[in-house]
């Protein structure tokens, strides 16, 4: 994997880079395996509702498989490609049974090799099994956080956490946030790290290609005048003019803690995530 940077030959190109993968296959999409993914343009009632949302190119939605349930049938990668909607390669797995889904690659997953999900499966790069079975100090992803439910964390591109205990009934995993959580054994995971770790290095370049993401234009707070935003008015370059920083309607912008106070899984977490300074 290589991070390719253009040539500047224009403005628009200076800098901008993307990444060149050795992992992807040259492969259109399986067609079973697709839906149509409706464009949001952050309106509700034709008035905005969520700002800097809208245009972008025509995308259709591939259908990810986060539980990984077929027990104890082995599959093989036939394909790995990119994902639209998402930062991290997906992979098509092709099923002794004939069944084909796709699931999250992770690094190092190359097309020809096979996996298996089982509570016993072998300690092997895409294979998913119990978090009982798996050693201290293995890195994981696409980690359930509850038996049954399939992987609701780590799974954007380079994801990983590091499993650093394993006990009968709970499992100590260690984010990339930080935060140190208490999960259960049954809990499934797939070993390895999330593909396309690359993935943040890339310089977008240009706002036409920000455009085409489905990314709007957004504008400064301290560019507007005061009737528009609470950062605006001053003469020349001002500053907020504020001790914090706001939205548009007054509500604060940073540091201002929303997690519940009584949130359920307060008891899991062992180690709160550090503060970005």
């Amino acid at each position: 994997m290589a991070i390719k940077v253009y040539k500047r030959n224009t403005a628009g190109r200076r800098n901008m880079s993307i990444v060149k993968s050795d992992m992807l296959t040259d492969k259109k999409p399986e067609k079973s395996l697709l839906a149509k993914l409706t464009q949001k343009a952050g309106r509700s009632g034709g008035k905005i509702s969520v700002r800097h949302q809208g245009g972008g190119h025509k995308q259709r939605y591939r259908l990810v498989d986060f539980l990984q349930n077929k027990f104890g049938v082995p599959g093989r990668v036939a394909a790995i490609e990119r994902d639209p909607v998402r930062s991290a390669f997906i992979a098509l797995i092709n099923y002794v049974d004939g069944e084909k889904r796709y699931i999250l690659a992770t690094e190092g997953m190359r097309a020809g090799q096979e996996i298996l999900t089982a509570e016993n499966a072998p300690v092997k790069i895409g294979n998913r099994l119990k978090i009982k079975n798996i050693p201290s100090g293995t890195v994981v992803c696409n980690l359930e956080l509850f038996p049954g439910k399939g992987g609701q964390v780590v799974r954007s591109a380079g994801g990983g956490a590091l499993l650093t205990a394993v006990d009968e009934k709970m499992a100590q995993v260690k984010l990339a946030s930080g935060e140190i959580r208490l999960v259960s054994s049954e809990c499934y995971a797939t070993v390895g790290q999330v593909s396309n770790f690359e993935h943040s290095s890339v310089t977008i370049g240009k706002a036409g290609r920000k455009r085409h993401m489905g990314v709007r234009p957004g504008v400064r707070g301290s560019a507007m005048n005061p009737v528009d935003h609470p950062h605006g008015g001053g003469e020349g370059r001002q500053g907020i003019g504020l001790k914090h920083p706001k939205t548009p309607w007054g509500k604060p912008a940073l540091g201002k803690k929303t997690r519940k106070k009584k949130k359920y899984s307060n008891k899991f977490i062992i180690k709160r995530r550090q503060k970005r300074k």
